[in-house]
């Protein structure tokens, strides 16, 4: 007999590559639309464009065909590792263009295409009004592609291919509620929302068509508006338009998708807006940033930054929805506000969107829960006999749920305060180094001082530049994931 000839062992997380490998090849195909755009525009990009499309797909069909063979469905510890392979390696994929169109460093160019995948909306880039068109167009759809998730597009599509994506939406999906489901199945549930944000997507270009801007400026700012990014084609950000119907346009459809999509999902499915009158959320980021918006614009208004209430109130609403939503454009350089003003902005930023929206924070959702879990405390130690059950939404919150709420908490103050102390070692002004990171882990944007609103993080030196890097993937996988997978117990058998 012929003895058998045995295969080598493969890695245990062998279904986590073969994934990727998909999800690579699935990414390396959105770099066909400004590919495209740059041979029509004749920028001078589309070889960048022909050499990082033909990387990305060999290196994801590489994975696909090593591991093609491991079919077993992914467990909760492969959804962690999938989510974070998917979010450290995307964004290396993304770089190339821009590093071989731009001839910006690695670190550089990778931190472009984190902060547009993460949504964040920093930028190391000057001259945007003066960059080719599909560079432009490749930053911004970035932050769209990134905005929803491309692992929420990926799992609509990898289990017609024998790959469960259960465990890697409840990884990725923001907010404390992951086990609610809009639809029995997690791929419609993912087609659903995709279908809302196309739709939505297209509204927003139309609008700002509508407004006044160029097709081309609709569609970037759309994607960016969209996925609370906050990227410009023009240095001056909103400032270049200087025009209140377009700063009006932006405003609501920040505030759409600072909202939960599955809310917006269930309103639209029904037709009805019920879904919006019992989701807490909703009630709390309006209020929150109307009240916002006029305290400070009476705030600058009294203390002459503006001649008139309009024009204060017209500033205070746009660039007030603007970081509180974590989105980061800007119509005027509101660093030159009195300190309270922008402060007081970036903290909004770090709790105002809602669970299920394109923001980043803690979410709203964990903002209720903590406040209703302190006035509990309160309670009880006024009245330690009384039960007294903390609701949200016309239920009862489950104690795990509090608990992990309290702790995510925890480490959300304790990342802050460590990247901040940091950033201050390596001889940042501590204004610049704290908003830097507030504005990384939150996914805002621009900060203050050397790295606010009129300038850009090429200040920052390459060290500093990957402490940002680290905060912005650590606030868009929400903290617990990536710390997750860097867990000695993580990979022990």
């Amino acid at each position: 007999m012929t003895p058998a000839v045995s295969r080598p062992a493969l890695s245990p997380f062998a279904p986590v590559y073969r994934a990727l490998g998909m999800i690579i090849m699935l990414f390396g195909l959105t770099m066909l639309l400004p590919l495209i755009v740059s041979y029509l525009a004749d920028d001078g990009a589309w070889a960048a464009y022909d050499e990082a499309f033909a990387l990305t797909m060999l290196s994801g069909a590489f994975l696909w065909v090593r591991y093609r063979r491991c079919t077993r469905e992914l467990s909760i510890r492969d959804g962690f590792l999938m989510v974070v392979l998917v979010w450290t390696t995307l964004p290396a994929f993304a770089a190339i263009p821009l590093m071989l169109q731009l001839g910006i460093s690695h670190t550089d160019g990778y931190f472009e295409a984190v902060s547009g995948l993460t949504t964040t909306g920093s930028t190391v880039l000057a001259n945007l009004d003066t960059l080719p068109v599909s560079i432009n167009l490749w930053r911004h759809e970035l932050v769209w592609i990134g905005g929803m998730g491309l692992i929420v597009l990926a799992i609509a599509i990898l289990p017609l291919l024998g790959i469960g994506g259960r465990q890697m939406f409840k990884a990725e999906t923001p907010g404390p509620m992951k086990d609610a489901k809009m639809t029995p199945r997690i791929a419609e549930t993912a087609k659903g929302l995709w279908i809302v944000y196309v739709g939505v997507s297209l509204a927003c270009i139309l609008a700002y068509r509508w407004a006044g801007m160029s097709w081309f400026d609709a569609v970037c700012h759309a994607f960016s508006t969209m996925g609370l990014g906050g990227f410009s084609t023009h240095d001056a950000s909103f400032g270049f338009f200087d025009s209140p119907a377009i700063e009006l346009v932006s405003v609501v459809f920040m505030m759409i998708a600072g909202m939960n999509f599955g809310t917006l999902f269930l309103a639209l499915n029904g037709r009805s807006l019920k879904p919006y009158v019992h989701d807490p959320e909703v009630r709390w980021l309006v209020g929150v940033c109307l009240v916002s918006i006029v305290v400070i614009a009476i705030y600058i208004w009294k203390d002459g930054v503006y001649a008139d209430l309009d024009t204060a109130l017209r500033h205070s609403a746009f660039n007030v929805v603007s970081i509180a939503t974590t989105t980061g454009y800007a119509s005027v350089d509101y660093a030159l506000w009195p300190i309270f003003a922008p402060l007081w902005m970036l903290f909004l930023s770090s709790f105002a969107t809602s669970a299920g929206s394109t923001g980043g924070g803690i979410k709203m959702m964990r903002a209720i829960l903590l406040y209703k879990q302190v006035y509990r405390e309160v309670m009880r130690a006024m009245h330690p006999k009384v039960v007294y059950n903390v609701h949200i939404g016309g239920q009862t919150a489950p104690q795990p749920i509090l608990f992990a709420v309290l702790a995510f908490a925890f480490v959300y103050m304790v990342s802050i305060v460590s990247l901040t102390l940091i950033l201050a070692f390596t001889g940042l002004d501590i204004v610049s180094a704290f908003t830097a990171v507030v504005a990384s882990v939150n996914n805002t944007g621009p900060g203050l001082g050397v790295v606010g609103p009129s300038t850009t993080y090429a200040v920052l030196e390459d060290f500093q530049t990957w402490v940002c890097i680290f905060a912005m993937l650590l606030g868009r996988l929400e903290i617990f994931t990536l710390l997750v997978v860097l867990t000695p117990a993580f990979w022990r058998k």
